[in-house]
């Protein structure tokens, strides 16, 4: 079945034919007839030799005979619901010849359209569907938002629209009247209402239309971290600030999946960087953070992983707080813990590894756009009794195992390249520190380099390619004991 759009029809006064008179047309009829049954106001016509009682007391007219093609005149929209399969078909495609909205129950392809799964809290209306595919689904999916939705949601929605007129004529900035409804659907006029206090909401309502604090509010920037790369990973803080970003100024590792949380109307400004390539250099991010705030804006400078795990995040806070910004944080999950879980590699375990030490592989500018190597005190890293998570470390794999085996870290330490750490295209491939440069071959990123004897737990399922020979876990003696059978392959 091809994608389908959605879209809402206004059936007040549209005749909606019926071709069928059972309980498969009743439930048809009642989603579309007129208010007192609940419906959406259409006129309904049924055509069937027999009816069903309670479908004629719906009707405009009923026809107590069989389907033919005159029936189709008038109709804006068609129902084949009748229990005889061929003439459902035929129905359908007469009704497509002519171009008309047609619906055939459990037959999506025979379909123009396709009815919803609905939650109804008049005049907001959520509409639920899988294509055709899974109806049961669908319905699933109706309860729980209904749970979730309060009963009295349509009838705060129209209390709102009999202030739409006054909050226009006294905002006249769209900005200014989009934060001044979220405001009240966000504040104290939506609790009280919605608490049965109608009063006090209209009264709190006027209250704050007559209070000029737009100018006041004045734009700020949220870093926030967008995690590693799966959309489930990010927080529902993080989902919050972007939904009501004004503006959101993103890098190159955000998944494409993660900015389709932002509002649609909201600004994308893309400053990815990769290596030996900056667009956009860091001086003109701040720039450009200060620059719209200060319009009013709220801005979101999402980063993949976490802000302030080797992003950057720390001056761009620095510069924020200095030019009179106001600054949110917003943590995210950083590429250690989310490659880690992504592929069974606890980060420390009893008697593999008492700690993690982060560090990044990517020093400061060299010549030629690159990076020199990073200032790091090799030879604790290699006494380090912890886990070593190496950030941006796939262009120098080659170098950090040369560096660490001469501070005198095994050759033969488990090791391990996440890249892509929890994607859809992840690929997980371990060995030993010795032929860290052999896994990194060919890889074009992100990854991350983790480097200890936790290695050796990693999901054989999530494993890509294992260049060691290790001893079998059902040979071994405990979960916690180190997999002493880690060879480099010869």
């Amino acid at each position: 079945m091809p994608a389908a759009f959605p879209l809402f029809l206004t059936l007040t006064g549209q005749t909606a034919l019926i071709v069928g008179g059972g309980e498969l047309a009743l439930r048809k009829a009642r989603l579309v007839a007129g208010p007192d049954a609940g419906g959406r106001g259409a006129r309904l016509v049924v055509v069937a030799p027999e009816v069903h009682p309670d479908l004629a007391a719906l009707a405009a007219e009923v026809r107590l005979r069989p389907f033919t093609a005159n029936d189709l005149d008038g109709a804006t929209l068609v129902f084949a619901a009748g229990e005889d399969e061929e003439e459902a078909a035929r129905v359908a495609a007469l009704a497509r010849d002519r171009g008309l909205l047609v619906n055939v129950p459990d037959r999506p392809a025979q379909s123009t359209f396709i009815m919803p799964a609905i939650v109804d809290r008049g005049p907001i209306t959520v509409a639920i569907s899988t294509g055709g595919t899974s109806p049961v689904l669908a319905r699933r999916l109706r309860a729980r938002i209904e749970a979730a939705l309060e009963p009295g949601l349509g009838r705060l929605a129209t209390f709102l629209d009999g202030f739409r007129a006054a909050v226009r004529a006294v905002k006249s900035d769209e900005t200014a009247r989009r934060r001044f409804w979220e405001r009240v659907i966000d504040g104290p006029v939506a609790q009280r209402f919605l608490a049965g206090d109608e009063a006090g909401a209209r009264d709190q309502l006027v209250k704050v239309l007559n209070t000029s604090d737009d100018a006041a509010e004045g734009g700020s920037v949220a870093l926030v971290g967008a995690g590693p790369g799966d959309p489930d990973l990010l927080t529902l803080r993080a989902l919050r600030v972007l939904q009501n970003a004004d503006v959101v100024v993103h890098d190159k590792l955000v998944d494409d999946r993660i900015l389709d949380y932002v509002r649609r109307d909201a600004r994308r400004v893309y400053v990815g960087k990769s290596k030996s390539c900056h667009t956009v250099s860091q001086d003109e991010i701040n720039a450009l953070l200060v620059r719209e705030a200060r319009a009013g804006h709220r801005v979101v400078r999402l980063k993949g992983g976490d802000p302030f795990v080797f992003g950057r995040g720390g001056e761009e806070m620095v510069v924020l707080r200095a030019a009179g910004v106001a600054v949110e944080l917003v943590p995210g999950i950083t590429a250690a813990a989310g490659c880690a879980a992504a592929t069974g590699i606890p980060l420390t375990h009893r008697g593999l590894a008492q700690g993690i030490t982060l560090v990044t592989a990517h020093g400061a500018a060299g010549t030629q756009g690159g990076s020199a190597e990073p200032a790091l005190d090799w030879t604790a890293l290699a006494r380090l009794d912890h886990t070593l998570a190496i950030y941006m470390g796939l262009s120098k794999a080659g170098l950090v195992a040369e560096r660490l085996i001469a501070a005198g870290k095994a050759p033969t330490t488990p090791a391990a390249l996440v890249e892509n750490g929890t994607r859809p295209d992840q690929a997980l491939v371990v060995g030993t520190l010795a032929g860290l440069a052999d896994l990194a071959a060919g890889r074009a990123g992100p990854a991350l380099i983790l480097v200890g004897e936790v290695v050796t737990l990693a999901d054989p399922a999530k494993i890509a390619t294992d260049v060691f020979t290790r001893i079998p876990v059902s040979d071994r003696a405990a979960d916690t004991t180190p997999n002493t059978g880690f060879k480099a392959a010869i």
